[in-house]
């Protein structure tokens, strides 16, 4: 993922709060800082932590393998909610492909916790991101799929929607992200249809931000990145992601956000 993550007041832990706080720490190369504004004034205003873990796990239906591996659970209200989203985006996508079978259309989807689930990394680390902790999970094991996600992305591929990822993931972890997704069947899980974050040689159609110095917003790279796709005559009908800075920035007729009470991303 390799991304500065903020501490949203409902969605992060114990150890993520005490540490950072206590530490003045930096999260993943980026500020610790509160999603909200608010400060309070008195700790009946703050969600106890374990409260909070508790109830993550609890949305998430979390069940643990003979190894100890936390996962989420198909019949989970988190999985019913993803449903329910992919339940719109599928009625979407059919109408705007039957009306209009010209051109080129494309969906695209962010990757960590659109595609690809990162609970069993969140809960192995104590919801504690750091980016070695988050490489060596990437190289060495495979990150299930959001539920239904996988097949959502094959069904509109089948309808004739081309799929592309844009994701916050480093260059660096660009073959490990392709073996992610394609074992969990995602189509166009290739190098033309993935889009990871290039700081060292970033791509001059991100502009300013990007070069000569990297100072691009999630918002600018991802809203960059689709720019650059409409400008190769792609027409993005949807676009997928479970931070609103996944779908800002416009280059999408539709968007569709997934939930996350785990962690917040500007």
């Amino acid at each position: 993922m390799a991304r500065a993550r903020t501490l949203k007041t409902h969605s992060r832990t114990l150890a993520t709060l005490a540490v950072g706080v206590a530490a003045g720490a930096l999260v993943g190369g980026g500020s610790l800082a509160l999603a909200s504004s608010k400060v309070p004034t008195s700790d009946k205003q703050i969600t106890n932590m374990t409260d909070e873990v508790s109830e993550i796990k609890a949305y998430y239906g979390d069940t643990v393998d003979a190894n100890g591996e936390h996962w989420a659970s198909p019949s989970s209200n988190y999985a019913i909610q993803v449903q329910g989203i992919e339940a719109k985006a599928e009625k979407y996508l059919a109408q705007k492909i039957q009306r209009d079978r010209s051109g080129k259309r494309a969906i695209v989807l962010d990757i960590d916790d659109t595609a690809l689930s990162t609970y069993n990394y969140e809960l192995e680390t104590t919801f504690v991101y750091s980016p070695a902790s988050n490489a060596q999970y990437i190289a060495t094991k495979n990150f299930p799929a959001v539920f239904g996600m996988n097949n959502l992305a094959n069904w509109a591929q089948a309808k004739g929607y081309t799929v592309f990822y844009i994701t916050g993931r480093p260059e660096s972890q660009r073959a490990d992200t392709i073996r992610q997704l394609a074992s969990q069947g995602f189509p166009d899980a290739d190098d033309s249809h993935l889009f990871l974050k290039d700081t060292a040689n970033p791509p001059s159609y991100l502009g300013t931000c990007a070069a000569p110095a990297w100072t691009c917003t999630t918002t600018q790279y991802k809203s960059g990145t689709r720019a650059h796709l409409e400008s190769q005559g792609w027409v993005i009908t949807a676009n997928f992601g479970d931070q609103y800075s996944d779908l800002n920035g416009g280059y999408s007729e539709q968007t569709y956000k997934l939930p996350n009470p785990m962690y917040y991303l500007p």
